[in-house]
């Protein structure tokens, strides 16, 4: 068994882990209710909020205490970088992914935690602290959404009758995403912000998410999880698995599919 499929049989760890990653988007939203962010930046000019770092702090607290044999890869921690080299299985986190997004105030942010196995990703759980929406779910293991008490499966869906619904981000839809997205014909462009694109397919709502820009894995793990869960699929461009726990923490460019593209 999996670690990822005992953790779903353990139903108090996998309700342990949801309420945490809940906790990691109210420390989020006490930050998003101020006028000052605390905002700087990092060595590579992106930015970084106090709500970057207190949702940072209450993750790695939390999981140190409900799993504390399996180690933590953290965006907000450089130093834990070296963990991939020595475990194959452990925790990545983006404690808020879309920080742009977080200061635009425009919503489109979420809390993401992964885990990895085998340089996969093995369970995602994804949380929208604006609404307090979570997502959760593993290839071959299914997805769920959880929203005001309510606890529902989701799947992807395909309907070769209608435009391709492509989801995107006006940030990051350059000249190669465009010339994509123009050869794939009758198109419905879907606006979303973070790792609420993959998301979107999970829960039938878009049918392909084309990346031809950087992302970082912590961007897209536990996202890609939830999406595999739900019947998706993520592939390099050159139709490979995206490999997690790389020397080098940037991805390749990928495609997000509503099915796997060989079926």
């Amino acid at each position: 068994m999996s670690q990822a499929q005992s953790i779903l049989a353990d139903k108090a760890l996998l309700t342990a882990l949801q309420q945490l990653v809940h906790r990691a988007g109210q420390a989020i939203m006490q930050v998003y209710a101020k006028t000052d962010f605390g905002i700087e930046h990092k060595q590579d000019s992106s930015p970084v909020t106090a709500a970057d770092l207190a949702a940072h702090n209450v993750l790695v607290e939390g999981l140190a205490r409900l799993t504390p044999d399996i180690a933590i890869v953290s965006e907000e921690d450089q130093s834990s970088l070296q963990v991939p080299h020595q475990h194959l299985c452990y925790w990545l986190i983006d404690p808020l992914d879309g920080t742009k997004e977080f200061i635009q105030r425009n919503g489109q942010f979420t809390v993401n935690l992964a885990l990895i196995e085998n340089h996969q990703p093995s369970l995602g759980l994804v949380s929208t602290p604006v609404d307090q929406t979570l997502y959760w779910g593993g290839k071959d293991l299914g997805a769920w959404r959880a929203y005001d008490g309510q606890i529902e499966p989701i799947q992807t869906q395909f309907d070769n009758t209608q435009p391709i619904r492509v989801v995107a981000s006006k940030s990051h839809l350059n000249k190669a995403t465009a010339k994509f997205i123009a050869e794939l014909g009758e198109t419905q462009l879907i606006q979303a912000g973070s790792s609420l694109k993959f998301l979107r397919i999970a829960e039938g709502q878009a049918d392909i998410y084309p990346r031809l820009a950087p992302t970082c894995e912590w961007d897209t793990a536990a996202a890609q999880a939830i999406l595999e869960g739900a019947g998706g699929a993520v592939l390099q461009t050159n139709g490979q698995p995206v490999q997690y726990g790389k020397a080098d923490i940037l991805n390749p460019y990928f495609i997000a599919y509503n099915q796997h593209p060989s079926l």
